[in-house]
C-alpha cells in the first residue's frame, strides 16, 4: 500500500496499466510512476537483454519537433544552442548532442533526427531526458529565432527493443527495419501501426527505439511481447546495462557544472564547431580541448565483489581525495562491480591504482577504459 501511495500523484505513461498487469513494481522516477522491475527480477532482465531482446517503456522521455521553414534555418537554430553539426546532417540520420550553458556546463544530452521525408524538410525530431524536458523546452523556446518553433509531442509514446535478437524480432513485424543502420531513422508501419523507428538505444546493444501514438502503444507492445525472444525490462536493468556500456545518466554523471570535455563526450563536439566556436560555453569548452580539463570521467573497476555506489570518495595512493564516483553497481555481464566517476586529470590514465572509501573501509580499485562490456551496435557494411 505504501508503494501505491507513493505513485498515486505521479504521471503515468500510456503503458502503465500493462506494466501492472505484468506484475511490475512501480516506483517514482522523473515525476512518473515507472516499472523498476518485473517478477523475474533485475538480474534476469539484464541478462535477457544481453542474450535476447528486452522491451523498455521510455515514454516518460520528452519528444518534440523543432520546426522551421527549411532545414538550414532549423539546423542553424539548434546549432546556436549546442556544439553539434546539424547543417550537414543527412536525411534519416540521428545525432547525439548537448545543450550547453554559457559557462560550458551541460543542460541536457539529447538525440536529434532529421526526417528522411522530403515533405518534412525543416523539421528536426528531438528526444530529451524525462527529468529535464520542462527545462529543455523552456530553454530552447526562449532562444529560437523568428520563424522556428518548438512543438512538444505529448501524444506520443516511446519504447525501446534492445538486444542481439531485436532485429530478428522487428523483421517479423516490419521487414524494412532489418535494413536500417545504426543511428538511422525512418517511418514504417509495424503490424499496420504507423511508427517512427530509430536504430539506436542506451544499452550498448543493437536495437530500436519506436515512437508511436499513445493510443497505439499498448497494441504494439503486446505484439512484441508475444514473441518468445522478448521480455519486459524495467529501469533497474536499464541502469545496469547503460553503466556497463559506459553511458552517462543526466543528474549523476553529467550536469550543469560538468563540461563535455570533462565528461569525455568530445565526440559530440563537431569538427566545424570546434574551429568556428560560437556556441554556448565555447570559451571554456574549447579551452579545455586545447589545454586539458582539470578532471575527467573515467571507468573504475573495484577489486573484490563490493560495489562502489554514487558518492563514493576516490583517493590516490597517498590517501589524498582525487575524485568521486557518480554511478556504480554490480555489472552482471562484466562479472563484478563497475563504476564511473571523475578524477583529477593526472590520475585518469587506465591502469592507475586508486582507493575507494566504501562504508568507511578502503577498497582497492583501478582506473579502466570504458565500456566495461563491448558495444554491439549494428554497422552496415559499405
Amino acid at each position: 500500500m505504501a508503494e501505491q501511495a507513493d505513485t498515486d500523484l505521479l504521471l503515468e505513461t500510456p503503458l502503465a496499466g500493462l506494466h501492472r498487469e505484468l506484475g511490475a513494481r512501480m516506483v517514482p522516477f522523473a515525476g512518473y510512476a515507472m516499472p523498476v522491475q518485473y517478477p523475474k527480477g533485475i538480474l534476469t532482465e539484464h541478462n535477457w537483454t544481453r542474450e535476447s531482446a528486452g522491451l523498455f517503456d521510455v515514454s516518460h522521455m520528452g519528444q518534440a519537433y523543432l520546426v522551421g521553414p527549411d532545414h538550414a534555418t532549423t539546423a542553424r537554430a539548434l546549432e546556436a544552442l549546442t556544439p553539434g553539426e546539424f547543417q550537414a546532417l543527412a536525411p534519416g540520420r540521428i545525432r547525439y548532442t548537448l545543450l550547453t550553458t554559457p559557462e560550458g556546463g551541460i543542460i541536457d544530452d539529447l538525440m536529434v533526427t532529421r526526417s528522411a521525408d522530403p515533405n518534412e524538410d525543416g523539421t528536426l525530431y528531438l528526444v530529451v531526458n524525462a527529468g529535464r524536458k520542462a527545462i529543455d523546452y523552456a530553454h530552447i523556446a526562449a532562444n529560437l529565432p523568428e520563424g522556428v518553433t518548438l512543438e512538444p509531442a505529448d501524444d506520443l509514446a516511446l519504447v525501446a527493443l534492445q538486444g542481439p535478437k531485436a532485429a530478428e524480432v522487428m523483421a517479423r513485424h516490419c521487414p524494412e527495419a532489418a535494413g536500417m543502420g545504426f543511428m538511422t531513422a525512418a517511418r514504417f508501419a509495424v503490424d499496420g501501426i504507423d511508427c517512427h523507428l530509430s536504430r539506436s538505444g542506451y544499452t550498448g546493444e543493437d536495437g530500436y527505439e519506436i515512437s508511436v501514438r499513445s493510443a497505439d502503444a499498448e497494441a504494439l507492445v503486446r505484439a512484441l511481447l508475444a514473441e518468445p525472444e522478448v521480455e519486459p525490462v524495467g529501469l533497474g536493468a536499464r541502469d545496469s546495462l547503460r553503466l556497463e556500456a559506459g553511458l552517462c545518466l543526466y543528474g549523476h554523471d553529467i550536469d550543469e557544472a560538468t563540461s563535455p570535455v570533462e565528461a569525455d563526450l568530445g565526440f559530440a563536439l563537431a569538427k566545424r564547431r570546434r574551429a568556428e566556436g560560437g556556441f554556448p560555453g565555447a570559451g571554456r569548452i574549447l579551452g579545455e580541448l586545447a589545454s586539458g580539463p582539470a578532471r575527467l570521467r573515467v571507468g573504475i573497476k573495484p577489486e573484490g565483489r563490493a560495489p562502489a555506489r554514487e558518492g563514493t570518495e576516490i583517493r590516490d595512493a597517498a590517501g589524498t581525495t582525487i575524485g568521486i564516483v557518480t554511478s556504480g553497481g554490480f555489472g552482471p555481464t562484466a562479472g563484478g562491480p563497475v563504476a564511473m566517476g571523475y578524477v583529477a586529470a593526472e590520475h585518469a590514465a587506465p591502469g592507475t591504482p586508486v582507493t575507494l572509501v566504501v562504508r568507511g573501509k578502503d577498497l582497492a580499485a583501478s582506473v579502466v577504459a570504458m565500456p566495461f562490456v563491448p558495444h554491439r551496435y549494428f554497422r552496415k557494411q559499405a
